[in-house]
């Protein structure tokens, strides 16, 4: 049950603060900004640090953790194979919508393109993430690729997916920086105007969101076991489901700590 609360509060602080991430971004572009638009100029500008936040931050740490949510235990792997490659296309088309919004605005103004670094990496994590997408789906959503394969290549998948998730994050304070940079005139940004300080804030949310999400997402504990043990799990009357779960975590962990998965099928076989 220990676990279980851990659980269920970091998770919470994570959907909070990426859903507090979101009305700051909207504030600042409707408050502090023109609001958005799709006009060629500083309201279309707008969709890109609202699209940024919304669909590669805060979708794309959703998918990453939607694995280890207790609840999507009663639905088969492939069915969370699904949604988790959904959440992260939908986090793409939300970056690319992105980005374009930037070129266009960029084009109408004058102002050129990929000359920061801030731009320069965009486009590489974008890059990545397309790859990282397409070899995901290749390997884990196509039947007939080899099992060894998909073992061989899950630890670069992982590792990869965070490293992605955390460069994105990185990206978007570098944008938020530059944008306050170049954008503040009277006062500057070094004078800490209100948009400043608020904005600031908005990219403090942002790195605790992060660290939240990959804290959950490298727990041991809250690990989504193998469909052939969940049936198991369930024999012996740890349901993962409702007020149960958190004993069914308890136990996986526990699990993990004294015993292989293979000793906990046989311990379930004599029953």
């Amino acid at each position: 049950m220990e676990n279980f609360i851990h659980f269920v509060l970091s998770l919470s602080a994570a959907v909070f603060f990426g859903i507090v991430s979101i009305v700051f971004v909207v504030v600042w572009v409707s408050h502090f900004g023109e609001g958005v638009a799709w006009d060629a100029g500083m309201a279309e500008f707008n969709w890109h640090p609202v699209l940024v936040v919304t669909g590669y931050i805060f979708l794309q740490g959703l998918a990453i953790v939607v694995y280890r949510i207790p609840w999507t235990w009663r639905f088969n792997k492939l069915t969370m194979k699904f949604v988790h490659a959904g959440l992260h296309l939908l986090a793409f088309i939300f970056a690319a919508i992105a980005m374009a919004a930037v070129f266009d605005f960029h084009n109408a103004a004058g102002i050129p393109n990929m000359y920061s670094l801030h731009s320069w990496l965009g486009l590489v994590v974008l890059t990545l993430f397309c790859l990282q997408f397409v070899l995901g789906v290749g390997i884990y959503l196509i039947p007939v690729t080899p099992a060894s394969w998909r073992a061989a290549f899950m630890p670069l998948h992982v590792y990869s997916g965070l490293l992605l998730f955390g460069s994105v994050i990185a990206v978007a304070l570098m944008g938020i920086t530059e944008e306050l940079l170049l954008g503040l005139d009277n006062p500057q940004y070094k004078d800490s105007p209100p948009e400043a300080i608020f904005v600031n804030v908005l990219g403090f949310l942002l790195v605790v969101f992060g660290a939240l999400i990959v804290w959950i997402a490298t727990c041991p504990a809250w690990k989504r076991p193998s469909d052939q043990v969940l049936p198991n799990l369930r024999s012996e009357g740890l349901r993962v489901e409702n007020s149960n779960v958190g004993s069914a975590m308890a136990e996986l962990s526990n699990g993990a700590d004294g015993e292989t998965w293979g000793d906990v099928r046989k311990r379930s076989g004599n029953h």
